[in-house]
């Protein structure tokens, strides 16, 4: 009875597997992230075009281009040595926003005074790097990709998905952070 109970439990533990993972039921190949780098390379060149477009039909503009992607000539440059805004500094600012072919769709006066603390609060990304380069009393029209602006999302309101904008930007002052 012993030999035939050992010569049982010997054979259920041999016959037993180890287990073995369950295989994923789909495999991501990667392919969605190629075919929106894709789509966003695309859109990309296809805004930079129309851009071009706009900036070859005003030629009385100096148009310079930003090391962050985007485009801007000045109204209003103040030559003298004076300072940017910093990382808390307050800058006070008026600005509106266009479409690319020019309609307004935020005013000066819908948007007001804006005050606001370098690299503290939530702007979008094009304005927020365009605001670095500019001094006291000096005013600028930006034009930006949509990856610059609101992008993929819009601004939930008035500006829709993957809309390019052209912002006419004026630094009243800035307040410097002690």
């Amino acid at each position: 009875m012993k030999y035939i109970f050992t010569l049982l439990c010997v054979s259920i533990l041999c016959s037993c597997k180890s287990p073995t993972p369950r295989e994923p039921e789909s495999v991501k190949s990667g392919s969605f992230i190629r075919e929106s780098a894709e789509r966003n390379k695309k859109l990309n060149q296809k805004e930079r075009t129309r851009f071009e477009a706009l900036m070859n039909q005003n030629p009385e503009y100096d148009y310079i281009a930003s090391e962050s992607g985007f485009w801007y000539y000045y109204h209003t440059k103040v030559e003298k040595d004076t300072i940017t805004p910093r990382f808390g500094d307050i800058v006070n600012f008026n600005y509106n926003i266009k479409d690319i072919n020019g309609n307004v769709i935020y005013t000066k006066d819908e948007l007001g005074t804006q005050n606001y603390a370098m690299d503290q609060e939530e702007i979008f990304t094009g304005l927020r790097e365009g605001l670095k380069l500019l001094k006291p009393t000096e005013s600028v029209t930006f034009l930006f990709p949509s990856q610059k602006a609101y992008g993929y999302y819009g601004d939930n309101d008035r500006i829709g998905t993957n809309i390019p904008l052209i912002c006419k930007v004026k630094v009243n002052h800035i307040k410097q952070k002690q």
